[in-house]
């Protein structure tokens, strides 16, 4: 077996036996039954993934992953390819909204080039796993081989498991490259399934012309593909991106390792839905993190039924919802953790 298929089998259920003794040491803090509302929803997540009563998140990590996107050459976005070389420049920097969340939020982010269309030779604390520069244009065939979209996917495992060694207790998605919400409207018209035009959005701000053709550039792609697309792996690789699989390995990777991973937005619901086709049993270890502005996304969470943990209207990607949630998720773990019980207290309980 390969790295994605022995990952995939060492993902078990999240441990729902544990949900009684959990929900009763929420009920014993002094308050009234669920007055915390998702924060308590959120608790009882967490400790049922990391399958213990006894939570700890350990380090944060945010990895964004960088790419490239052959598609592009089709005149679907806003902005020149030229600037996913200049954001991966401005986080390693520490310049990007990414880097000031995290920063607010105590998280590390990690910079990933997984698919960047340039040699990024002059950049420090870059992790250099390029799988090759960017991917092809999907709308003319294939946008990866297998073999290619497998190896970003194993980089995202990769991640996971080194992140975890090193004592990270909560991942979060993020990404940078200009094109992308093409390709992942594209898989999630695919795996939903759903008329594109429900999927497909604005993403840097593209006008009705520029729009109008992203959708009957994606409507070529996934015909162009349509034998390709029978499983979520074969969609992954036919109309995706070299981010999407990355964080779909990342998701996978850290699922084996029952640690919770924090989903961005709607980039990373793409590799999010390809990991959860690929193994249901992830879908207990993820945190859906905000609901995007993008057109789409709230057709993916609605469709899924995902309750994310925020709504700001934002669309940026990065991984900007991601360090924003985890903040939410650690303000979890410590009511569960530190709040006084109504024993410890001395406070009497509701009358019966």
């Amino acid at each position: 077996m390969n790295l994605v298929e022995t990952t995939i089998n060492a993902i078990a259920p999240v441990d729902r036996s544990l949900c009684a003794p959990i929900q009763a040491h929420l009920d014993n803090l002094t308050k009234p039954r669920g007055s915390l509302g998702q924060l308590e929803s959120i608790a009882m997540q967490f400790c049922v993934a990391a399958g213990t009563q006894r939570p700890r998140i350990g380090r944060k990590v945010i990895y964004s992953f960088a790419a490239d996107h052959g598609v592009t050459d089709e005149g679907v976005s806003a902005f020149p390819k030229a600037v996913t070389r200049q954001m991966v420049a401005n986080m390693l920097n520490g310049g990007a909204a990414v880097n000031v969340l995290a920063r607010h939020v105590n998280a590390e982010v990690r910079v990933v080039d997984v698919g960047v269309d340039d040699p990024l030779l002059d950049l420090n604390g870059l992790i250099r796993r390029k799988v090759r520069s960017g991917t092809r244009n999907m709308a003319r065939g294939p946008a990866m081989t297998e073999q290619e979209a497998r190896s970003a996917v194993e980089v995202g495992i990769e991640l996971a498991i080194g992140a975890i060694a090193e004592g990270a207790g909560l991942l979060g998605t993020g990404e940078m490259g200009i094109g992308n919400t093409t390709p992942s409207s594209a898989i999630l018209a695919t795996l939903l399934p759903c008329d594109v035009p429900e999927v497909t959005g604005r993403g840097t701000g593209i006008d009705d012309v520029t729009l109008k053709r992203k959708i009957e550039v994606i409507r070529r792609a996934i015909d162009v593909n349509r034998g390709l697309l029978d499983t979520p792996f074969g969609a992954l690789a036919a109309v995706g991106g070299l981010e999407i699989a990355g964080i779909c390995g990342l998701i996978l990777g850290a699922a084996s390792r029952r640690i919770p991973v924090v989903v961005d937005g709607f980039i990373s619901s793409a590799g999010a839905m390809v990991a959860t086709k690929m193994c249901p049993h992830v879908t207990g270890y993820l945190f859906y993190s905000h609901r995007s502005n993008e057109a789409g996304h709230s057709v993916f969470l609605d469709r899924c039924g995902i309750r994310p943990i925020l709504a700001l209207d934002m669309r940026l990607g990065e991984g900007t919802g991601a360090a924003l949630a985890m903040s939410v998720i650690e303000a979890a773990i410590k009511i569960y953790n530190e709040m006084a019980t109504f024993d410890s207290a001395a406070v009497s309980r509701k009358e019966e």
